[in-house]
């Protein structure tokens, strides 16, 4: 049965006389009354009884308008719930990380995700870089990059990938032939970083701090290009992901170590508001980040 006839039975029995039924449907009195035929025609059976001024349901129409009811109810709720997804498909994520170097990763995903998702903006900001759950606290932005599972009941965390951290030398460097750097090592290392704090910074955090080890000099150098020129030119060591240098161009003379005998490794997470999991927009921003991140 058509739904048009629905509204009519619901609209009649509410009104309770044509004349008001049909101004509340758009209607003429009498393209409503030939609708009512129509239908009762079809079902073989009165709808209505009908007097001058009032116009009662039938038992049978009782029926029709308990199920009117239901079936305009359950279109509601579901053009409602199609309303909400339609909604929660547009907004902008502010996205940051704890590491300098995961951006590199970033802009062709957020390039991917302006093709697929042309009403989802994402931006980055730089500026919660070395403090982003915090920020994700204050909802100063929405997706976070970390290395160390969040404990808070109201954050979500998502395992992306494991990498591996190693040490960045030139091959002429005093432990370029040992088979992987022990944290004593580094008591006589000049420790290129890409910036302060150094509890921000994977190899200290997780390897010299836990070992009590302090490098013999540290330097703060925000480009990586320039840190690896003076990594090349034997001045320092570097310590970064091999995915991270594989869009750089690496000298033939620079070696990589393992760090520690089984090797620094860590796992990434992206972390979100739990409030926040159900919007559309991050959920699929998180989908279509997991799709390109689990590989790498």
């Amino acid at each position: 049965m058509d739904i048009k006839y629905f509204r009519l039975i619901k609209t009649i029995a509410e009104e309770g006389n044509i004349a008001n039924s049909s101004e509340k449907l758009f209607l003429t009195q009498s393209a409503l009354s030939h609708q009512l035929r129509e239908l009762e025609g079809r079902l073989e059976f009165r709808v209505f009884h009908r007097t001058r001024n009032k116009w009662k349901l039938t038992e049978e129409g009782q029926e029709l308008y308990k199920m009117a009811n239901e079936v305009l109810n359950t279109i509601e709720l579901g053009f409602n719930s199609i309303k909400k997804i339609t909604t929660g498909s547009k907004g902008t994520i502010r996205v940051s990380t704890e590491c300098y170097s995961f951006y590199q990763g970033l802009p062709k995903f957020i390039q991917k995700m302006g093709v697929l998702y042309p009403d989802i903006d994402v931006d980055l900001v730089l500026e919660a870089t070395h403090q982003p759950i915090s920020k994700l606290l204050l909802k100063e932005i929405d997706m976070a990059l970390v290395t160390s599972k969040p404990v808070n009941e109201e954050l979500i965390e998502i395992p992306l990938f494991e990498d591996e951290i190693f040490a960045v030398l030139h091959k002429e460097h005093t432990y370029s032939k040992t088979a992987y750097l022990e944290a004593g090592n580094f008591l006589k290392l000049h420790l290129i970083i890409h910036s302060f704090p150094l509890e921000t910074v994977s190899v200290y955090k997780q390897f010299l701090k836990p070992n009590k080890i302090t490098p013999l000099k540290i330097s703060a150098i925000p480009l990586t290009e320039v840190a690896l020129e003076m990594v090349n030119a034997n001045m320092g060591v570097m310590c970064m992901p091999k995915w991270a240098l594989q869009s750089l161009n690496i000298s033939d003379d620079i070696v990589l170590k393992r760090i520690g005998k089984h090797g620094l490794k860590r796992t990434h997470y992206l972390v979100a508001r739990k409030e926040d999991q159900y919007k559309k927009y991050i959920h699929d921003f998180i989908s279509s980040f997991e799709e390109d991140f689990l590989d790498v």
